[in-house]
C-alpha cells in the first residue's frame, strides 16, 4: 500500500473523487471506505452481494452517508434479468425487452418511476440503467433482453421514457453502453468486441437512443468497452478521446451529441480493457479520454486497490500523461451529480405510493402468444405438468444467483407440478438423445412445458427442443429470451425476459388465468 500523497492535497482528492469502488458486506461498511469518503471519494457501487432486504439496504446506505452526506450510491437495477434489489427471488418488474414489446412509453415511464422510488427508499441515488443499446445482432451474448429492441426509434422513445420516469424520483439515470453495444457477438466481460459499421450507420442506428437521452436531460452515460474503427481504430470507446470527447461532448452543430453530464466507465476490470492495459493503466487512459467516474468493482475492492488507483492518477498528472485540468473537471462533474442527487433526496415524499402491480401489468402486456396452425382450441392446463427448463450459461451482467424460469409459478398454480433443468454440459455429457430421454422419463404421462432462453443462439438447446417436439407434439414452449427463432410447439409464449413477473404472466396464460392480451380471462 502506498500513501505517498497526503490526503489533504487537492489533486489527491480529485483522484479519489473519480473512483467508484465496491465492497463486500450487508450490515457494515469497511472502515477504510468510510475513511476514504471523508478524504474525498464521492461514489460507491453496490451489487447483489450487498442486498438482503429494503430495510437492510437502507441501513447500509445510511452508514455511507454518515461519512459523506452526498455520497453517490450506485447500483445496476435494470429490472428483468439484471436485478440487485430482487437478486434472490427474481425481479418484480420486467426488463427493457419486455417493455419494448409492450411499446407503451407511459408504461415504461411508470415502471421506471416505481423502480426509482424503490431505489430512493433504500438510499440508492444512481442507477446504472437503462441500456440504450439497439440489439441489432440477435446473437448478442451480453445485451439481448437488456435492450428495448432492435429498432432505433423504439429504443430511443423507451430510453427517454425510462430516464424521465427514473429521474422524476431524484435518482440519476445512466444510459449505456455508449456508443452502442447492440451489434456485437462478443461479451466485453471476456474480450474486446469490434463493431465494423460506417459512421452513417452509427448515426442512423447506434447513436439515435443516446442522442435522444441527452436531449431528455439524462444525468449520466456509461461507456462501452468496444472497438469502433469508424470512430477510432486504435482504442476501445472507454479509452477513446475521439469518442468520449470528440463525439459525445462535441457541440451538436459540429456533429457531436453536445453532452455535458457525467461520463462513467463500464467496469475497468472487464477483460476488454484490463487484459491489455491493466486496471491502473485503464483508469488513467479512461479519464484522459473523457471519462469522469471509474467503475472499478465487479469484485469487492479494498483500500490497497483504491489507493493504488488514486496514486496512479496522481502520478499520471505529475508525469504529464494526464492533464490536471481534465482530472479536476472529471472530479467536479462527479461532485455536481452528487449534489443533484442529494437535493433530490430532500424532495422525496415521506411515503410514496406505487401503482399496484405495475410490474405484473407490464409483464402481461409484453407477452406474445402463437398457436400452432392445427392447434384448434387449446385447453388451459388444469393439472400438474412437467416443466423442462433448458438453461444457457448465465449472462455475465445478470450473474448466476438470480432465479429464473416458470417452474415456481406453475407449481403455485398447479400443485404437484414437477420440474428439471438441463444445460449445455448435460448435452455434451449425454448427447441430445440422452437429454431427451431424461425429459421424457421425468415427465411420464404428464403434459410438458419446455422453457428456453435464446434458443436461436444455442444449437444444443434447439436440438433438444426439436427432439422433444417430435416426441411430444403437444408440448407448450415458453421462450424467456429474445424470441428470434420461429415459434414452435402447440402453444408458443414469448415473454421477452426471464424476470419473476414474466414467469408469472406466462403461467397465467398457460392455466387460463389471462388470455394473452394482458387482460384477465
Amino acid at each position: 500500500m502506498t500513501t505517498a500523497v497526503p490526503a489533504s492535497d487537492t489533486l489527491t482528492r480529485d483522484a479519489l473523487a473519480v473512483l467508484q469502488p465496491t465492497f463486500d458486506g450487508t450490515t457494515t461498511v469497511p472502515g477504510w471506505l468510510l475513511r476514504q469518503l471523508e478524504n474525498g471519494m464521492t461514489g460507491v457501487g453496490l451489487f447483489g452481494r450487498n442486498v438482503v432486504s429494503p430495510e437492510q439496504l437502507a441501513g447500509l446506505t445510511a452508514l455511507l452517508r454518515s461519512a459523506r452526506p452526498d455520497v453517490l450510491v450506485a447500483v445496476d437495477e435494470e429490472g428483468g434479468d439484471v436485478t440487485r434489489l430482487d437478486v434472490r427471488e427474481g425481479s418484480a418488474v420486467p426488463g427493457s425487452h419486455a417493455l419494448g414489446s409492450a411499446d407503451d412509453p407511459e408504461l415504461t415511464r411508470a415502471v421506471a418511476a416505481g423502480t426509482g422510488r424503490r431505489l430512493a427508499a433504500c438510499g440508492i441515488t444512481l442507477n446504472w440503467a437503462p441500456s440504450a443499446d439497439v440489439n441489432s445482432d440477435p446473437d448478442n451474448p451480453v445485451i439481448g433482453v437488456r435492450s428495448f429492441g432492435d429498432d432505433p426509434q423504439l429504443v430511443a422513445r423507451h430510453t427517454v421514457a425510462y430516464v424521465e420516469g427514473l429521474q422524476s424520483t431524484g435518482v440519476a439515470a445512466c444510459v449505456k453502453h455508449f456508443p452502442g453495444h447492440g451489434n456485437t457477438s462478443v461479451d466485453s466481460h471476456l474480450d474486446l468486441p469490434r463493431i465494423d459499421v460506417d459512421t452513417e450507420t452509427l448515426h442512423a442506428r447506434e447513436l439515435v437512443p443516446f442522442r435522444a437521452a441527452v436531449e431528455a436531460g439524462v444525468r449520466s452515460i456509461m461507456t462501452a468497452h468496444i472497438l469502433v474503427p469508424a470512430l477510432d481504430p486504435d482504442h476501445p470507446a472507454t479509452l477513446s478521446r475521439a469518442i468520449l470527447t470528440g463525439l459525445l461532448r462535441a457541440p451538436r452543430d459540429e456533429g457531436g451529441l453536445g453532452y455535458e453530464g457525467l461520463v462513467i466507465s463500464d467496469a475497468l476490470e472487464m477483460k476488454a480493457v484490463s487484459r491489455v492495459h491493466g486496471l491502473d493503466g485503464g483508469a488513467v487512459l479512461a479519464v484522459a479520454a473523457g471519462a469522469d467516474a471509474l467503475c472499478i468493482g465487479g469484485t469487492p475492492s479494498d483500500e490497497a486497490e483504491v489507493l493504488w488507483l488514486r496514486d496512479a492518477l496522481v502520478a499520471a498528472v505529475r508525469e504529464g500523461r494526464l492533464a490536471e485540468e481534465r482530472l479536476h473537471d472529471a472530479a467536479e462533474r462527479v461532485r455536481a451529480l452528487a449534489r443533484w442527487t442529494a437535493a433530490g433526496r430532500d424532495r422525496l415524499p415521506a411515503d410514496p405510493e406505487d401503482a399496484p402491480d405495475i410490474g405484473l401489468t407490464a409483464a402481461r402486456r409484453a407477452v406474445r402468444v402463437t398457436h400452432r396452425d392445427d392447434a384448434g382450441s387449446v385447453r388451459p392446463l388444469d393439472r400438474p405438468v412437467h416443466v423442462a427448463s433448458f438453461s444457457p450459461v448465465a449472462n455475465n451482467a445478470a450473474g448466476t444467483d438470480t432465479p429464473w424460469g416458470l417452474a415456481a409459478e406453475l407449481t403455485r398454480l398447479l400443485p404437484g407440478t414437477s420440474a428439471a433443468g438441463h444445460t449445455a454440459a448435460d448435452a455434451e455429457r449425454l448427447g441430445t438423445e440422452g437429454v431427451l430421454a431424461a425429459v421424457l422419463d421425468a415427465a411420464g404421462d404428464r403434459e410438458v412445458v419446455a422453457v428456453v432462453r435464446d434458443v436461436h443462439r444455442h444449437p444444443w438447446m434447439a436440438a433438444a427442443l426439436g427432439g422433444l417436439l417430435a416426441a411430444r407434439p403437444d408440448t407448450r414452449v415458453v421462450e424467456m429470451g429474445v424470441p428470434h427463432a420461429p415459434p414452435a410447439g402447440l402453444v408458443h409464449i414469448a415473454t421477452h425476459g426471464a424476470s419473476r413477473v414474466c414467469g408469472r404472466a406466462a403461467a397465467e396464460i398457460l392455466t387460463g388465468r389471462t388470455d394473452g392480451t394482458g387482460e384477465t380471462a
